[in-house]
C-alpha cells in the first residue's frame, strides 16, 4: 500500500542502503573547437561492486522532514514495515519535481512497488502541473539508472566535477541526472 508521507521515522531512513553492481558505466570527455563530447559506456566489472550509503547525519534529515512537510513524498508499505520511499521536493521556477532520495528495500526489488511509487508521484506532480521529475544517481549505479529507465526516465546531464573535483579518475563516480516528462 502506498501512502503520502507526513513525517520520517528511523524505519524509513533505514530504507537508504546502497546497491550492489556487476558492471558501471565509463564516463569520457573529449573536448575540441568544433565539437564537445561525453559518452558513458557500459562496462562489466571483474568483481560484483557494492556501495553503502551513510545514513542521514542530524542536517540531512532535518532537511528530508522539510521535504516531506512539502507534499510530494510518498512510501510503500507491507502490512505496517516500511518496504520502499520517495522524497521529492517541488521547483516552482520551472516546474519540475526533483526527486531527492528514492528507495526499495532488497527483499522487496523487482516486485513492481518502485514502479507504483514513481507512477504515484508522476501522478501527485501532474495534479500540480509540474512538468518534468529530476533525479540524481552516480555513473557506478547501473541499477538504478536501468530502473529509472524502465519507469519513463532517460539520461538527460552529466555533471563530471558534482561529488569532487576528481570524479573522472578511474573508480569514482560521475553524477548522471536523469527525467522523466510529465507532459
Amino acid at each position: 500500500m502506498i501512502q503520502p508521507l507526513s513525517e520520517l521515522n528511523d524505519g524509513l531512513l533505514a530504507l537508504i542502503q546502497g546497491y550492489t553492481t556487476h558492471s558501471i558505466y565509463v564516463v569520457e570527455k573529449a573536448e575540441q573547437e568544433e565539437q564537445t563530447t561525453i559518452t558513458l559506456h557500459l562496462t562489466p566489472l571483474e568483481a560484483v561492486r557494492e556501495k553503502r550509503f551513510d545514513p542521514p547525519d542530524e542536517d540531512l534529515a532535518g532537511h528530508y522532514q522539510e521535504v516531506v512537510a512539502k507534499g510530494f513524498s510518498f512510501a510503500a508499505y507491507d502490512d505496517a514495515q516500511p518496504v520502499a520511499m520517495v522524497l521529492a521536493e517541488a521547483q516552482q521556477w520551472n516546474r519540475s519535481l526533483w526527486v531527492w532520495e528514492f528507495h526499495v528495500a532488497p527483499s522487496h526489488r523487482g516486485q513492481g512497488i518502485g514502479r507504483q511509487l514513481m507512477d504515484t508521484l508522476a501522478e501527485s506532480a501532474k495534479a500540480a502541473g509540474l512538468r518534468v521529475i529530476v533525479c540524481e544517481t552516480q555513473s557506478t549505479n547501473v541499477p538504478a539508472i536501468r530502473f529509472y529507465r524502465s519507469v519513463g526516465f532517460a539520461v538527460e546531464g552529466i555533471d563530471l566535477l558534482y561529488y569532487t573535483n576528481e570524479d573522472m579518475e578511474p573508480g569514482r563516480e560521475v553524477a548522471v541526472f536523469m527525467k522523466r516528462r510529465l507532459e
